[in-house]
């Protein structure tokens, strides 16, 4: 029986691990290889590597670093960031990646994620969406580039198109709820979750585990990402990369999971 994944989310910029607040003021928190190391020996469900400034910045993935990566962990990976072709997204699950995340792109030419899951299959196509609140009608958006720009479409409806193209999971980030630690968008995440069949995964606002367990209670099996709950520690958010072990996720899973 598939069960929840609680997922850790890394965000990179200029290869160093940053942390943001609503997609702003990123803060260099360490470096990535070690980061995977230290989620390696704790056993991490999955990992998703977000290099932020790739799309903004027009230059292509990485390579290098994915593949370093790539060669350091031993848990599933997605990486996302800078993919703008169905080649590229073949070429990075070539390097030992699992999954290749697309959020710009998709929304520029949806068509990539039908092309690139012919390539790869649709279980490694993933598919971000930035989504924040509109606080003059309260309906939510997808925005591109970072959070830098508003598209304008409704995260419902292209999440039900990206099911149709072939897609083989989507990833609401909330920017709202981004590094802000007061739990996840509830109302968005049953808003998606109703209207795809498609695994899906939710990203921006965990600070704790109760808000993972809150979020494995309403929903059964999904995907929780967080990062700056696995990044930092304390009300004075030191820099610490922590994670459940075995026992207490388990216990976290068994104590609020049921079959939605």
């Amino acid at each position: 029986m598939l069960r929840p994944r609680i997922i850790a989310c890394l965000l990179v910029k200029n290869q160093g691990l940053v942390k943001t607040v609503n997609f702003k003021n990123p803060k260099y928190v360490g470096d990535p290889i070690n980061a995977v190391r230290i989620f390696n020996e704790k056993e991490v469900d999955e990992l998703t590597v977000l290099d932020i400034d790739a799309t903004i910045e027009k230059r292509e993935p990485d390579y290098k670093m994915i593949e370093h990566l790539a060669a350091e962990c031993r848990m599933p990976l997605c990486y996302g960031g800078g993919v703008n072709t169905s080649e590229q997204v073949a070429r990075i699950i070539g390097l030992g990646v699992e999954k290749v995340a697309l959020s710009s792109a998709a929304i520029i030419n949806p068509e990539i994620v039908s092309f690139s899951a012919e390539k790869v299959g649709n279980q490694s196509v993933i598919v971000v969406l930035d989504v924040k609140k509109n606080i003059k009608d309260g309906k939510y958006e997808v925005w591109i580039h970072n959070g830098t720009k508003n598209t304008g479409i409704s995260p419902l409806d292209f999440a039900v198109k990206m099911e149709k193209l072939g897609v083989g999971e989507i990833v609401i980030n909330s920017i709202d709820g981004d590094g802000l630690m007061k739990g996840y968008d509830l109302n968005l995440v049953d808003l998606i979750r109703k209207s795809i069949n498609v695994p899906l995964t939710v990203l921006g606002g965990a600070g704790s585990l109760q808000d993972i367990g809150l979020l494995i209670s309403k929903f059964g099996t999904i995907g929780a990402a967080a990062g700056s709950l696995f990044v930092f520690k304390g009300v004075y958010r030191a820099v610490l990369i922590n994670y459940p072990n075995r026992i207490e996720k388990d216990k976290l899973i068994r104590d609020n999971f049921c079959l939605k």
